[in-house]
């Protein structure tokens, strides 16, 4: 789709104000079909609140973003499909599943395979048709078990075990190494740092595994899959801060976040000298293994190999580090 902005005018920015007004982003006094300031306030507003690059431009992930929030549980039939529906729906269904101790996996909001299996155990322990359906009657069960959905969630539980098994060494494990490539600047900076952490990590026995290589630029979310597939332990993204100040992100969401993802992104912020937060970039949303955007411009062999020290220290602390981490709210860090 085409980016909106400031200026624009026309149908799709009618719509574009009318979702982020039933919201809660009212666009007024901005005429209706003009993408004026109060319009690039609200979708500043939203971003924000949903962890994405708060820079008042309607792209295709902000886009993504507002039409998935429209989407409250119940009010469609939500199941495995291709492709895969998305939504904040689904998104609750994943939380109300994972704190009842149905894994559905990641509260990412795309209702997959794992969500399904979840689906299927609970129909089963409450005596319901397996139909992997989440309807009017399984959400009414839902309901009459929500006292329990104040626990530590299916996915919290997951990262902290995964904390606690981690070898004390970077050797041999698998760490997905991401360069971006969101134009021909940002490929050739992030490979510059990109590759000094693969080497370092080699060097000390680990397996660096590269998203893309020098000459290609594929988009995010493929890369992301990439990731999926290849079983990384956990990943690493160097991403130009666009529209956002130099920081480390972690997988944070209203529902969910990434308990692994935040002690891994302290670990390699303190290490740089940034803050850390919660976010939901594709990158993060959508991968399985923990992962970390280290955004900044300062795109250096020097930056890599000091990403490189931080992703073998947390190795080494990761397992103690989990004891110290206390109950928590959802959301941004």
């Amino acid at each position: 789709m085409r980016l909106y902005r400031s200026g624009d005018s026309g149908t799709a920015v009618r719509d574009i104000q009318d979702r982020l007004g039933a919201l809660g982003y009212p666009c007024s006094p901005d005429p209706r079909s003009e993408f004026g300031e109060a319009t690039r306030s609200a979708v500043v507003g939203f971003q924000r609140r949903r962890g994405l690059p708060s820079d008042g431009i309607v792209g295709p992930e902000t886009w993504r973003a507002i039409y998935e929030a429209g989407y409250r549980l119940g009010d469609r039939l939500i199941y495995l499909r291709r492709p895969m529906l998305r939504g904040d729906d689904v998104a609750e269904l994943q939380r109300r599943l994972n704190s009842l101790g149905f894994d559905a996996d990641k509260v990412d909001g795309i209702f997959g395979p794992a969500t399904l299996r979840a689906l299927l155990d609970f129909q089963q322990n409450r005596s319901m048709a397996e139909d992997g359906i989440a309807g009017p009657r399984t959400l009414a069960e839902l309901h009459l078990v929500a006292r329990a959905t104040q626990k530590t969630g299916r996915e919290a539980i997951r990262e902290r075990e995964w904390l606690r098994g981690l070898p004390r060494s970077v050797v041999g494990a698998r760490v997905f190494l991401d360069p971006a490539c969101r134009d021909a600047h940002e490929a050739d900076q992030t490979w510059s740092a990109v590759s000094e952490t693969a080497l370092v990590l080699q060097a000390e026995g680990g397996i660096p595994i590269l998203s893309r290589s020098s000459d290609t630029a594929l988009p995010e979310r493929i890369r992301a899959r990439k990731a999926n597939r290849l079983g990384a332990a956990l990943i690493v993204s160097y991403q130009l801060p666009y529209a956002e100040e130099p920081s480390v992100f972690f997988f944070a969401s209203s529902m969910s976040r990434s308990e692994a993802g935040a002690l891994l992104a302290a670990a390699i912020a303190g290490r740089l000298g940034l803050p850390f937060e919660g976010r939901a970039h594709p990158m993060l949303k959508e991968t399985r293994a923990p992962a970390v955007v280290v955004a900044t411009d300062d795109m250096t062999p020097e930056l890599g190999k000091q990403v490189a020290g931080s992703i073998t220290g947390f190795f080494a602390t990761a397992h103690s580090d989990v004891d110290n981490l206390t109950p928590r709210g959802t959301g941004g860090g």
